[in-house]
């Protein structure tokens, strides 16, 4: 019985491989691939070197307060219509001592996903003081400050301001730090070498709206001046935001994708 117990046992170990080798194991789940950009998208650094970038959902100074889904790197990607655009407003701009500044071009719908989930949590209000300091957060989907769907996610419409050269530098934002009113004086508010368009980027205030009729004087001609430099190149700017544009036809007009924002995205192209 001794030789059939220990045949027993051999059996017992040997039998569950035998069957995985008979029958397949299954193997792990592969990891989905991660989507591409149509070949239809580029950097903008690939159109036009001189354009400056200051990616702010790729850094925790953004009304989240954190680096937003689908950021890996602090890179403006857009349609090449898009980019060439701007590629002839920014010539232009040159011409007559400015430069633009991009503070975000695609936005991925992961990242659109990641402003709902923390828009829906009102309990983190860590960067109110700043971007909403007089909305309840409770108000943001029903004043349409934050939406499901974004035409950033198209690949056309980009959010952008001017700069006078030569350009000052910019400090980066320590998280922590204390928050102005993003409608405060340009000397008070976060330090931005934007021209002063009467409000920060990302205020979420109705000084924000593009002929808002307090802003007046210097604040008021800089939003004309960015409004028709891009105008003129067939970019149509949302009433409520001075800082956003959409360049029109846009060749994605129904699709809003979700690969993320980094260069290999639109490498090979």
């Amino acid at each position: 019985m001794t030789g059939l117990a220990s045949a027993l046992r051999t059996l017992a170990v040997v039998a569950p491989l035998l069957g995985a080798s008979l029958f397949g194991a299954a193997p792990p789940a592969a990891a989905a691939p991660e989507p591409k950009a149509p070949r239809e998208f580029v950097a903008l650094s690939s159109v036009d070197r001189t354009v400056l970038q200051e990616m702010r959902y790729a850094t925790p100074h953004n009304f989240v307060g954190e680096p937003v889904d689908g950021y890996r790197q602090p890179l403006c990607l857009l349609t090449r219509p898009a980019a060439e655009a701007l590629h002839r407003a920014q010539v232009r701009l040159l011409a007559r001592g400015y430069t633009l500044k991009v503070y975000d071009c695609y936005r991925p719908q992961r990242a659109v996903d990641h402003f709902v989930r923390w828009a829906k949590d009102l309990e983190d209000e860590r960067m109110k003081g700043e971007f909403y300091p007089l909305v309840d957060k409770s108000r943001l989907f029903a004043d349409g400050y934050i939406a499901e769907k974004s035409g950033h996610s198209r690949g056309s419409t980009l959010d952008v301001t001017i700069v006078r050269l030569p350009a000052a530098s910019t400090r980066a934002y320590v998280p922590g730090e204390e928050l102005v009113e993003c409608y405060a004086p340009q000397e008070e508010r976060f330090p931005d070498n934007s021209v002063d368009m009467g409000t920060g980027y990302d205020c979420f205030d109705t000084l924000s709206h593009t002929d808002d009729p307090r802003i007046q004087g210097a604040q008021r001609a800089n939003r004309q001046l960015l409004k028709d430099a891009l105008a003129e190149q067939g970019f149509v700017n949302l009433p409520e935001e001075w800082w956003h544009f959409t360049c029109k036809p846009e060749p994605f007009p129904g699709t809003f994708f979700d690969f993320p924002v980094e260069r290999r995205a639109v490498a090979g192209h």
